[in-house]
This record gives C-alpha cells, structure tokens and sequence, in this order.
C-alpha cells in the first residue's frame, strides 16, 4: 500500500512592502500571516508558517486543510504565487530529539556486534531509515 503524499502546495499572497520594508505574506487557507525582509524570505516564512501550522493540527488530531485550487482574491499591486510543502520533510527537520528505548537482542549478537566496534543505536537508525524509507 502506497503512503500518502505529504505534500501539498498552496497559494500566498505577497505584499509589496511599506514604509517599514517588509513584505508581508498571507496564506489565506490558513488565515495567517507572516513577514519578511526580501520576497525570497517572505516566501521562506510562508513556508514555515504552512508546515508549523499543519503538524500542530496533526498533533491535535486534525486533519491538514486542503490548500485552494484557484488564486485567491487580491490586490493589484500584490503577486500570488504558489508554495510547495512537504509536511514529513519538515517534521523531520524539526523533530530530531532522541528518544530512549530499551532494544532485547541475542547475548552472541551483542557480543559481536561489541567486538566489532559498531554503535547499536547507529545500526538500529540505519535499519530503520532504510525500512520506513527516510533519508
């Protein structure tokens, strides 16, 4: 069975900055804002902003809102451009703290795996990587 695609990619409205010289950047299918000092960052704190917002509603138990399929309405002078997130990338990144849990393998594997120099948590890590599928 294939595993859902993570990713989505919703629209952002960028504002030209103002007096003060940020852009700003509203996600409107989450009914939030954010800002930056240059489009590129702006776009950048969207980005978080989508995927911060969309992992807490995971953790609270709710579903992820489906981005718009259309432009959504906005202003002449502001631009609409659209932003890819990857809702497992960023958990990864930003979910890195280690956990302890007590591992039962055979006295001769220990024994070996001792002589041989190897870290069984880095082993265990590797496996599961390679078995759930993540870089």
């Amino acid at each position: 069975m294939a595993k859902p695609d993570s990713r989505r990619v919703y629209p952002v409205v960028i504002t030209p900055p103002a007096e003060d010289g940020f852009y700003l950047a509203y996600v409107p299918d989450i009914d939030r804002m954010t800002q930056g000092e240059t489009f590129a960052e702006a776009l950048d704190m969207a980005e978080d902003l989508i995927s911060i917002h969309a992992i807490s509603q995971q953790d609270l138990g709710n579903d992820i809102p489906e981005p718009s399929k259309t432009e959504p309405p906005h202003e002449s002078s502001e631009v609409v451009t659209w932003i890819k997130v990857d809702f497992d990338a960023y958990r990864r990144s930003i979910d890195t703290k280690p956990v302890h849990r007590g591992v039962i393998i055979p006295a001769y594997m220990a024994d070996r795996a001792r002589r041989m120099g190897l870290n069984l948590s880095e082993v265990l890590q590797e496996a599961l990587k390679e078995r759930i599928g993540t870089l």
